[in-house]
C-alpha cells in the first residue's frame, strides 16, 4: 500500500469513528442503542473472521463463545459484591477462552466441513448444558442483573448509562479492530493465510499448523467471548438463546455480506444485515425474513466478496 492510499484510508477512518463518538449526542434513544448493538454483533463478527477470511477455517461455534462470555459476566456480576465491570470482563474472557481452547484442541485436527460441523456439535453440547442446567444457568428463563460502574479507582466512577457504555464498546472494537489487523499483517497472521491457501504445504515446509490453528480458534474465540460480555451488559441479562447455533450461522451471514477477510467488511455486513432487518420487519412483521433471504441470495450471486469489495472494485473504476 503506497502512503496516499495508507493515509487516505486512516483520514476515512478517523472519520468514520468519530462519527461514531458524536452519534448517541444526536440520535434518537432507539436508534442509538441499536448503533452499539451493531458494534458488539459486528467485533463477534470480526472475531470469526480471523478464522474464516484469513485461516480458511468456517466455524459454527461462534455461538458458544459468545454466550459464554455473557454467562461469564453474568456470573461475576451476581457472585462478587459490589458488582464488578472489570471481573465480568475478566470471567467472561475466561469462560470464552477455556471453551475456545477445549473445541479448538479436537476440532482443529479435522478439516473444511468436518472442522465446521464439529463446532457445530461442540455449540450445541454447550447450549444443552447451559439450557437444562437450571440451578445455575437460569435454564431457559436466562439470568439478569444491573449493570455494574464504570470505575477506575483514583480516576473515574461513572454509571453505565447507555451512552457511556456506547462509548467504552466503540472503544474496545477500535482498540480489537486494530490489534486484529496488526495480528493478521504479523508473520503469524501470514502463516494463517499461507494456511488457507495451502495447509499441506506449510505443514510440508516445517511449521507446526495444528499450533496455529488452536491458536487461531482461542484468539477469535477470546474476541467473540468479550463481544459476548458487552452483549450481556447492554441488555443487562443472558439467555441460552445466544448459545444457539442460529448465532453462529447469522455471524457467517454478516462475514459474506460484508466481506471475507478484510476485518471493516464482517462490521458492515453486520450493519446492513441489522439495519435491513430492522427496517423490512416494520413493514412485513412475522414474514419479514423471506425478503431478507431473497436479498442475501441475490448479494452472493451479484456480490460475492461483499459490500466491501464491491464498493473497493467500484472505486478502483
Amino acid at each position: 500500500m503506497s502512503r496516499r492510499p495508507a493515509s487516505i484510508y486512516w483520514i476515512g477512518f478517523s472519520i468514520v469513528v468519530a462519527a461514531l463518538i458524536a452519534a448517541p449526542l444526536v440520535l434518537p434513544t432507539f436508534w442509538a442503542r441499536l448503533l452499539t448493538e451493531i458494534l458488539i454483533w459486528g467485533l463477534l463478527a470480526m472475531s470469526s473472521d480471523l478464522l474464516i477470511g484469513y485461516t480458511g477455517m468456517v466455524s459454527f461455534g461462534h455461538s458458544a463463545f459468545f454466550g459464554l462470555g455473557m454467562y461469564g459476566a453474568a456470573a461475576a456480576l451476581l457472585t462478587v459484591s459490589p458488582p464488578n465491570l472489570w471481573l465480568a470482563l475478566a470471567y467472561g474472557l475466561l469462560g470464552a477462552a477455556a471453551a475456545a481452547g477445549f473445541v479448538a484442541y479436537f476440532s482443529t485436527r479435522l478439516r473444511d466441513i468436518y472442522f465446521a460441523i464439529t463446532t457445530l456439535i461442540f455449540s450445541q453440547i454447550f447450549y444443552v448444558i447451559i439450557f437444562t442446567w437450571t440451578a445455575v444457568t437460569g435454564g431457559e428463563n436466562g439470568l439478569t442483573f444491573e449493570r455494574p460502574l464504570l470505575a477506575v479507582p483514583g480516576l473515574i466512577r461513572l454509571h453505565l448509562t447507555p451512552t457511556n457504555l456506547h462509548w467504552f464498546v466503540l472503544a474496545v472494537v477500535v482498540g480489537s479492530y486494530l490489534l486484529l489487523r496488526r495480528i493478521t499483517q504479523s508473520p503469524f497472521g501470514m502463516v494463517l493465510q499461507s494456511i488457507r491457501e495451502n495447509e499441506a504445504r506449510t505443514r510440508a515446509i516445517g511449521y507446526p499448523v495444528e499450533r496455529y490453528k488452536i491458536v487461531a480458534v482461542m484468539l477469535s474465540g477470546l474476541f467473540a467471548g468479550l463481544a459476548g460480555v458487552f452483549y450481556a451488559l447492554q441488555n443487562e441479562f443472558a439467555a441460552p438463546d445466544f448459545v444457539f447455533f442460529i448465532v453462529s450461522g447469522e455471524t457467517v451471514i454478516y462475514n459474506v455480506v460484508g466481506g471475507i477477510g478484510t476485518l471493516v467488511g464482517p462490521i458492515v455486513g453486520a450493519a446492513f444485515f441489522l439495519l435491513l432487518r430492522e427496517g423490512l420487519s416494520r413493514f412485513f412483521t412475522e414474514f419479514y425474513l423471506i425478503p431478507v433471504g431473497v436479498i442475501f441470495v441475490a448479494m452472493v450471486i451479484f456480490m460475492p466478496q461483499g459490500l466491501l469489495g464491491f464498493m473497493r472494485r467500484w472505486l478502483n473504476q
